[in-house]
């Protein structure tokens, strides 16, 4: 199994390069998973308490979990994420996602790259770079639309939180990637190149 991590700030369009790596191999062939499902359940903690929580830290992420599940797949075992709620900052008690082993897994996060044994598991890594412009209004338009958040809410926490965080630990984390993309699911080139290491991939020819 060839384990592709995608790693990107906050909008830079991670998930539309691996929508689109996806729709060009065809979805059967790759199991696709983001890092955002092993965000640490707080569901123990009161809603001011979750709220007050740093979650562009690397440490906001269960790692370990990740990895844990990682092996399994890798094994031939099925493996079940959670699921995390946004809006309620904490997982779900119900749902889980699940993991199949297949020829390919693409895995999508901010911070794939900055946890040293969660970046040895990854055989393709991959950094999409998108200006940070760009990122924080596409932040914008998510976090309103799909999370519930406030324009202010918003402000804060980029300039407490999500600005600070890339600086420290997704910015450096860039050096470790194989593959840089430029500008996220508009370079279609970036694109076409990883699609290429992965149908060599598929049809033997080993990466």
């Amino acid at each position: 199994m060839l384990i592709i991590g995608i790693a990107g700030g906050t909008g830079s369009g991670k998930t539309t390069v691996a929508r689109s790596v996806i729709e060009r191999l065809g979805s059967d062939k790759i199991t696709f998973i983001s890092q955002d499902n092993y965000y640490k359940d707080h569901s123990h903690l009161s809603m001011a308490e979750r709220e007050s929580i740093n979650y562009d830290h690397p440490l906001a992420f269960d790692n370990e979990l990740l990895i844990k599940h990682l092996s399994c797949v890798k094994s031939g075992q099925t493996a079940h994420a959670p699921v995390y709620d946004f809006t309620v900052h904490a997982r779900s008690v119900t749902e889980t996602v699940e993991l199949k082993p297949n020829n390919i897994f693409i895995l999508e996060g901010l911070h794939l790259l900055s946890d040293e044994n969660l970046r040895n598991m990854i055989d393709i890594k991959v950094f999409v770079d998108t200006d940070p412009d760009v990122r924080i209004l596409r932040r914008v338009l998510r976090d309103i639309e799909e999370r519930g958040r406030t324009i202010r809410s918003i402000h804060n926490q980029y300039l407490n939180t999500v600005k600070p965080m890339h600086e420290a630990f997704i910015e450096p984390s860039k050096k470790y990637a194989d593959l840089i993309i430029p500008q996220g699911g508009h370079n279609e080139v970036g694109i076409q190149m990883l699609s290429i290491l992965t149908e060599k991939y598929l049809t033997g020819d080993r990466v």
